[in-house]
């Protein structure tokens, strides 16, 4: 059974991943999630150990977080907080640690000043300096003593505890309490950094609306969205969120789709055009008819989608979590070994090799990776969500760094999937218009783009009554009833298989072959046009390091050839069934590059298994398609082929300033290391070779969400 709880005051990426795992490791728990952005953990456990798993969670905070919340949230009646509810970058916890810090290291100050001024007896001067030491960084030294006492040693809190204490014992009071203290302003620092850059991706994800306005026996009343049921009239004024899916029923205006697109250019509605939740009304009052559920529109699913992307960690977040378990236990050990062997090997000097041993604990704190490398992903996905693609994971960002091979549905995707018939090829004496209307008969119930494209032709009112037997038949065309004669509308091999004799028209498009009662009656020409930026896309997608563009389409050889010269695509392969297109993923995912990745590009709709085949499945035009959202891993929210190499270019971004975080921290903190193990370097020196670089690759860090 899943359940979920709130983790109200969590803002340690470090510590998230060790409750995660903890709570990963109690029996009956099959899986766990802590959400950072949500502040949530998600575990499915099994019924057996579910009266007990509450308590246990609490427990395993606790020991890490003490001030951490914990409540259980009932499922069916969680929603996502709205932005009023949300914590902000400064909230009344960092108010009260500010002022604590503020009275510790003022009495830190006034202890100094009397030691260096007044000249007071050394009791008077520790006086000073233990309780500013207590005020400081008690809290650091009894979360220590609870985890030691709870079997977990080797953290932050014991390098701190030990490293001062020890500074302590050895006579060096002021450096001690220097240390704790700067050691929490960089804690105090990093947890702003976390609290803002949660802030902002909420920020980006601003299209949640606080309320609806309803129609109700005649009067408008204004609710909750969560209230508002399935086809009820909600009226929506200027300056207002749309707060449901719907259809317009009446009125005229501009929305502002930045939110959920990306796009800064407002979009026109009308009556009869669907809107979507989260857009923005700008001009006119709109009624519209709901068509969904507050729960599935489309802004819950994304903000659902942007928020739950935190739990899907990339191989390197996975990695720094790893290495920091086994890097802080071996780090301890080498300093132990620093401060014990030189004095036994080489003689005397037990001081001097105690306080590089100290020095060596400060700086091998591991907060620079811990913090700032899931601080980078974090970013990175509301960085491309502000771009209006929407990646389901920092794993699938990550992969997205090393996509060799592209793989592009046809239709919709590089094309604007807009069919028109420009062309009627009658034959064995059948008219334009007899060949025109078997066609709208076949086709009257498909709600395929070249079956609207023929209905569109037609233009007139279409009697379903007379139409029985009707067949889609996948990779062909259709088979119907019109009366008492049995029509055929598809391609080639619908006429090869339906044995009807024809005449293979050479023109370029797509051509929908009619034959009634097992006659050729003639051939419907319909032509796509491709989209305007998809040739620079291509181009673009080349000049970033994409190795191989491909397409897959059901159309003709000719139509294909057209296209993929045009666009001047590596390779193309025509005339696919659905289940071909899934062999030829699997083909050219067979002969990639060692370590790379294969992408595949489609609709979201009809090419759900290709989607999921490839390493990477990308919607195009997922905007408003909930088949988009839950089958590929990135979803690009409008129709342009562009957004994919903004996606791109932010996975390259993010992948770029991880791995200038990773070079940073264990560069600076490797020459401060051999300084302190050779006695150049103190505890001064220490505090920077942690705090400082934390808050550099924490800075860093930030610059993601400016992309």
């Amino acid at each position: 059974m899943k359940r979920i709880f709130l983790l109200k005051g969590l803002d340690c990426p470090n510590c998230s991943a060790k409750i995660e795992k903890e709570v990963g490791e109690l029996d009956g728990v099959q899986s766990s999630v802590v959400n950072l952005m949500k502040q949530t953990l998600t575990i499915n456990v099994a019924p057996v150990a579910a009266n007990t798993i509450a308590s246990q969670i609490e427990t395993i905070v606790h020991s890490h977080e003490p001030d951490v919340e914990v409540s259980e949230i009932a499922q069916e009646y969680y929603i996502p907080a709205k932005k009023q509810d949300t914590n902000t970058s400064y909230n009344n916890e960092d108010k009260k640690l500010t002022i604590r810090l503020a009275i510790g290291a003022a009495i830190y100050g006034i202890g100094m000043a009397l030691t260096v001024f007044a000249k007071v007896p050394l009791p008077v001067e520790l006086v000073f300096l233990i309780v500013s030491y207590i005020i400081l960084g008690g809290d650091v030294v009894w979360q220590a003593v609870r985890n030691i006492s709870k079997g977990r040693v080797f953290d932050e809190h014991f390098l701190m505890s030990v490293s001062t204490i020890g500074a302590f014992v050895i006579g060096e009071y002021p450096e001690a309490v220097a240390v704790m203290l700067f050691y929490q302003v960089g804690e105090f620092f990093q947890s702003l950094a976390v609290e803002r850059s949660r802030k902002s991706i909420s920020d980006l994800m601003d299209i949640r609306p606080d309320c609806a306005t309803v129609r109700r026996n005649g009067e408008l009343i204004t609710i909750s969205p969560e209230s508002v049921a399935i086809g009820e009239i909600i009226i929506v004024k200027p300056g207002e969120k749309i707060p449901l899916d719907g259809v317009v029923l009446d009125g005229d205006s501009m929305l502002d789709t930045r939110a959920l697109t990306g796009e800064s250019v407002p979009r026109s509605v009308h009556k009869g055009d669907e809107a979507l939740s989260g857009c923005m009304n700008q001009t006119g009052v709109l009624t519209i008819k709901t068509t969904k559920a507050f729960g599935e529109s489309t802004a819950s699913k994304i903000i659902d989608l942007v928020e739950n992307a935190s739990s899907r960690k990339a191989p390197t977040e996975n990695f720094i979590t790893t290495f920091a378990r086994y890097y802080t236990p071996v780090v301890v050990i080498l300093a132990a070994i620093l401060a014990i062997l030189p004095p036994i090997l080489l003689g005397g000097g037990w001081t001097e090799w105690i306080r590089r041993g100290f020095v060596f604990l400060v700086v091998s704190c591991p907060c620079a990776l811990v913090i700032s490398i899931p601080l980078t992903f974090f970013g990175g996905i509301g960085a491309a969500s502000k771009r209006g693609v929407l990646v389901k994971g920092s794993n699938y960002l990550e992969a997205l760094n090393n996509v060799s091979i592209i793989v592009f549905d046809k239709t919709g995707t590089l094309t604007k999937g807009v069919f028109n018939v420009t062309d009627i090829l009658p034959a064995n004496g059948f008219s334009k218009e007899q060949v025109l209307e078997y066609a709208v008969q076949a086709e009257s119930f498909s709600n395929h783009p070249i079956a609207k494209s023929i209905l569109s032709a037609y233009g007139k009112e279409i009697d379903q009554s007379v139409i029985s037997d009707y067949k889609e038949i996948s990779g062909y065309g259709i088979s119907a009833m019109a009366g008492k004669k049995k029509v055929y509308a598809g391609n080639t091999k619908l006429m090869d298989s339906e044995h009807v004799e024809y005449t293979a028209c050479e023109k370029v498009g797509t051509k929908v072959y009619v034959a009634v009662d097992g006659q050729y009656a003639g051939c419907i020409l319909i032509t796509d046009e491709v989209k305007p930026d998809s040739k620079k896309a291509i181009s673009d997608l080349k000049h970033i390091g994409v190795e191989k563009t491909v397409m897959l389409t059901g159309d003709d050889e000719k139509i294909g050839k057209a296209v993929a010269e045009e666009l001047q695509l590596d390779e193309y392969y025509a005339q696919l069934f659905p289940d071909q297109k899934v062999e030829k993923v699997e083909l050219l995912d067979s002969k990639k590059r060692q370590g790379s990745k294969l992408a595949f590009v489609g609709d979201g709709i009809n090419d759900a298994p290709v989607l999921a085949r490839a390493d990477v499945g990308i919607a195009m035009g997922g905007l408003g398609s909930d088949a988009a959202i839950e089958a590929a891993d990135v979803v690009l929210m409008t129709d342009e082929p562009s957004k994919l190499v903004d996606a791109i270019e932010v996975a390259k971004a993010t992948k770029q300033i991880v791995m200038q975080n990773i070079v940073i921290a264990l560069g600076i903190k490797s020459v401060f290391l051999i300084l302190g193990a050779l006695g150049i370097a103190g505890m001064w020196e220490a505090v920077f070779g942690d705090v400082g670089v934390t808050i550099i690759a924490v800075l860093n860090a930030m610059r993601i969400l400016k992309k």
